[in-house]
Parts: structure tokens; sequence; C-alpha cells
């Protein structure tokens, strides 16, 4: 590691997992020099002044102030220090995040929905493409509402919590929220994005080291928010192969599972079974109802 960025790791910054981190992590260090620099020069000022213009050497106070044109000269070079930062590096690099998107046929596209107090990850599946969701149809068992009668649904892979990406791949997130404002904050890839309800924003990383890296809510979101955490679990290309192909069955199960109402076949209809009570009231078992008597 860099000896100037020994100050990143003794307060406590994780470390880079991205592709893109270090040149977040230039601009952090450079910050934390300059402001241990600037708090250093203030503090040696400030006893200078302590003793410089103690009342045992001034008794009497100096209406005429400061004569000298140094403070300025500071002044001013800090002001040009901090705009050199933003502009120069700050800015820059907002910039490349936000508009320089790699291309989608080469990236991972996933959404990620957030809720009180958990994410939701939603994969198109191998056929690459999207099923349709519907705000409808969300359930306790459809957290995201996807339409089971999409063909494009049929092979989607919604995993709540954690995500699986490869090593190596630029991956795309695209954010929603259900409820209300969240903030997808992945610490250790040096990226985060706000997740707002009736929006979808993207943004995106390229992960360059396998493990597994906690997600946190950056916005405070109700009184769960200590609790709402995730992970991305960065695999090595077969590794990552082998959890899609095991997500996609377990989807293909799920989709081939009957609905909740639905009795699997086989089954027997509803109604009493044999050597039952009946319920108070009904005719015994086996018996037949009396016809009604006609109207005479």
């Amino acid at each position: 590691m860099n000896k100037l960025a020994l100050i990143n790791e003794f307060l406590g910054q994780p470390a880079n997992a991205s592709e893109h981190g270090y040149q977040i992590d230039h601009i952090l260090e450079f910050c934390h020099w300059f402001m241990g620099a600037l708090f250093i020069g203030w503090l040696i000022f400030f006893f200078f002044v302590l003793v410089r213009y103690h009342r045992s050497r001034h008794p009497v106070a100096d209406h005429a102030g400061v004569t000298s044109g140094i403070s300025t000269h500071l002044e001013f070079a800090v002001v040009l220090i901090e705009a050199v930062l933003l502009v120069g590096f700050a800015l820059p690099l907002w910039a490349k995040r936000v508009n320089q998107f790699p291309e989608t046929r080469d990236a991972i596209l996933v959404h990620a929905v957030g809720q009180q107090f958990n994410w939701t990850f939603h994969l198109p599946g191998p056929d690459g493409v999207f099923g349709r969701r519907d705000v409808n149809l969300v359930t306790a068992s459809n957290q995201l509402g996807l339409d089971a009668n999409d063909p494009a649904a049929k092979d989607d892979i919604v995993v709540p919590g954690e995500l699986h990406v490869p090593v190596d791949r630029s991956v795309i997130i695209e954010l929603s929220s259900k409820d209300v404002i969240h903030n997808f904050c992945l610490p250790h890839m040096r990226i985060a994005q706000d997740a707002i309800p009736g929006s979808i924003i993207p943004m995106w990383f390229k992960p360059i080291k396998a493990g597994t890296y906690e997600v946190i809510c950056g916005q405070l979101c109700g009184l769960g928010h200590y609790s709402m955490k995730g992970s991305v679990v960065v695999d090595t290309p077969q590794d990552y192969e082998a959890w899609l192909k095991e997500r996609g069955e377990m989807a293909a199960q799920s989709a081939a599972a009957p609905p909740p109402m639905q009795r699997p076949a086989g089954e027997p209809a509803p109604g009493p079974s044999p050597a039952t009570v009946p319920p108070p009231g009904a005719p015994p078992a086996g018996s037949q109802p009396s016809p009604s008597a006609s109207p005479g």
C-alpha cells in the first residue's frame, strides 16, 4: 500500500475492491492530509497567539489590528487548493461515473429494489430479458410483483438480500424503492446511490477482488434502518455460472409449483374426508338431501 494511503487505513476505510476505487482513495488521501496540515497549522497559530498577545506582554489592547497581508495570502491558498480538489478532481470523476456507463451487452444488469428493511435483487435469467412487473401483483410471496403470465418472466431470478456477481466484469445496478428513500452503499466498491420511490436510478462498478462485501443503507429510512443490510458476493466466473444455474433451477421449480390456492393433482376434493364428523346441521355422511317441498 502507498505510504500516503496509510491515513485512510488509520481512519478505518475498508480495502478497495473495485477498478475505479483507487481514484476515490487518492482524493480522500489528499483531503485527509490537507485537513491534517490545516489542523496542525491552526493549532500552532492558536498557541502562538496565546503567547504573543498574552496580557503580561500587552497589557493595553492594540486597536490597529492586523497590518500584515499574510493572513489574506493563507486564506487565498486554502480556497485555491479546495477549488483544485473540486474542479480538477471531484467533478471530472463524478462526471465519469454518471455519464460513461459500460456497454449493457458486456455488463451484468441487475434491478435492486429497496423496502423497509431489506433489498431484493432481480436478474433477467438466461434469456437476458426482464419480466414484466406490476405493483398490483405484489404479495408476500411475490415481493416484486413479477407477472407469471409474461413469458420473459419464466426464467427470471429474484433473490433477497444476497447478490452474486462475477469478478472483473462491470455490474450495472438499477435502483428503485417501494416505500421511502433508501441508499445502496457499497463501501468496498467506493460507490453509493439513492433509491427513490417512483424513479429508476442506475449505478455501476467493476469488482476486481473476489469476496463477500456488505451492502448498507446510507439513508435513515425508519426504525429498522440499522438492520437494512445485504451483501454482494464477488465470485469467480465458474462459481458465478454455478450460482446462476442453481438459482435458475430454483426459479423453474417455483414457477412449476401450483399456486397457494390450487390443489395439487390427485389430491381429494375439498370436503369432509371419510370417518370425519360432519359439521353441526349437516346431513349425515352418505345420506341424500331430501327434495324441497313444492308450493301447494
